[in-house]
């Protein structure tokens, strides 16, 4: 891509996001669907200024989710999340297992070969989680039960999409997956957030006293982001998703003495990197696989209008599994939908080995549209906004914790928005 190319692409993006980002805001939306939004006008749709399939532009939003992940790690207590651990699990397990059921069932039904029902299956199974992360935080309920019971489950079903892609990549290539090769690639990825967990928690107290001691120039920034990209390079080299190492370096660098300062460094570089991959996700969208005048395009509309279906009902119904008292389950389904990066990489899969035709390939891709762009409608009807969050260089930052918690009980109590006093 030549230089001046990748310059334009960078503008386009970051005038695309924050411009649309605060129209959104103005008309009482999250900032990440005006983002969404944009990324349509810039992308193969509209300007073509973005091209999120050439190299660097996917790298580049690839690392804004891996920060994006990792912010939120660090605003994420991880008392609490332990503390939703099954709850997550169970959230995470059904969901998986009712939208792959429900995806498969759909390709049986259209009689389209098993292999292909199974990718249609496996391609509506994953949660993208930075959509729903990003909209909790702008409204101000990232701390809330239900947000931690999404994130732990999105870890979760991360991992679950993993396994499932790996399993169904070999089949799709001919080498066929057996029980101990699934047990292997399961142990890999739950050691691992075990491992990064304990681990981490006991050797990163000391890794930023010594940066701290050495005096070096935003040396607990620099660390801190070297540590975040180390654990997302570890996860990715074990064959586990790059996010699930980040958030587990956010997780564990919350808990040391410098976790405040730390979370407020991070914001800076979050803010340049994260609407790369917002636009992206829009930028991706071709429309004419919208068009309901064309017969080609209105048959793999209507099936990935069903997949859509079948990825919102399947993970509200987990929601409404979930186990314990005064939980608002309903927001914990809504959190599970939206779709992204590894539906389309199940898509891409597919289509490479040719299993998948491009209107399949196109009826997954407006699935992910569908998805992402209901999701924040949905949690913004469901969840006013609290008023309890900074914002901090386009990113959010709690403060306060005492505040907070005060203003949440009456906000709750009132089913009114709270603003906090000047």
């Amino acid at each position: 891509m030549p230089v001046g190319a990748f310059l334009l692409a960078l503008i386009a993006t970051f005038v695309a996001a924050k411009l649309f980002g605060e129209l959104a805001e103005r008309v009482g939306q999250p900032a990440v669907l005006g983002e969404l939004a944009g990324g349509v006008l810039v992308g193969v749709s509209g300007l073509r200024l973005v091209d999120p399939n050439v190299n660097v532009i996917h790298l580049l939003a690839q690392l804004g989710i891996v920060l994006l992940l990792f912010l939120i790690g660090l605003e994420t207590e991880l008392q609490k999340l332990v503390a939703c651990g099954p709850a997550a699990l169970v959230v995470a397990v059904a969901g998986v297992a009712f939208t792959f059921a429900g995806g498969y069932a759909i390709g049986v039904a259209l009689h389209f070969p098993n292999i292909v029902a199974v990718f249609l299956g496996g391609s509506v199974t994953a949660t993208s989680v930075g959509i729903t992360a990003r909209v909790l935080s702008d409204l101000g309920h990232l701390q809330d039960a239900e947000a931690q019971v999404i994130l732990g489950a999105a870890v979760v079903d991360d991992i679950l999409g993993v396994i499932l892609l790996t399993c169904i990549s070999g089949v799709a290539e001919g080498n066929g997956v057996g029980p101990l090769a699934i047990a292997r690639i399961a142990a890999v990825a739950f050691g691992f957030v075990a491992a990064a967990l304990v681990a981490g928690s006991y050797l990163a107290p000391y890794l930023v006293r010594a940066i701290d001691r050495i005096g070096m120039a935003r040396g607990i920034f620099f660390a801190s982001i070297v540590f975040a990209l180390t654990l997302a390079y570890v996860a990715n080299l074990l064959g586990t998703a790059i996010i699930v190492g980040s958030f587990a370096a956010g997780l564990v660098l919350a808990r040391t003495e410098k976790g405040d300062e730390i979370k407020r460094q991070v914001h800076d570089i979050a803010h340049f990197f994260v609407p790369i991959f917002f636009v992206a996700v829009g930028a991706a969208i071709d429309v004419k696989t919208l068009n309901p005048f064309d017969a080609a395009a209105r048959r793999f509309l209507a099936v990935g209008a069903l997949l859509a279906v079948v990825a919102a009902i399947g993970k509200i119904a987990a929601g409404f599994l979930t186990p314990g008292r005064g939980l608002r389950r309903t927001i914990v389904g809504v959190g599970m939908i939206p779709r992204g990066e590894v539906s389309l990489i199940f898509a891409q899969i597919g289509l490479a080995s040719k299993l998948l035709s491009d209107g399949l390939y196109s009826a997954i891709t407006v699935m992910v549209v569908i998805t992402a762009f209901v999701t924040p409608l949905l949690l913004r009807m469901l969840l006013p906004p609290t008023g309890l969050a900074e914002e901090y260089d386009g990113a959010e930052l709690i403060v306060d914790r005492p505040m907070e918690d005060e203003r949440r009980r009456a906000a709750r109590a009132t089913s009114a928005i709270v603003r906090p006093e000047p």
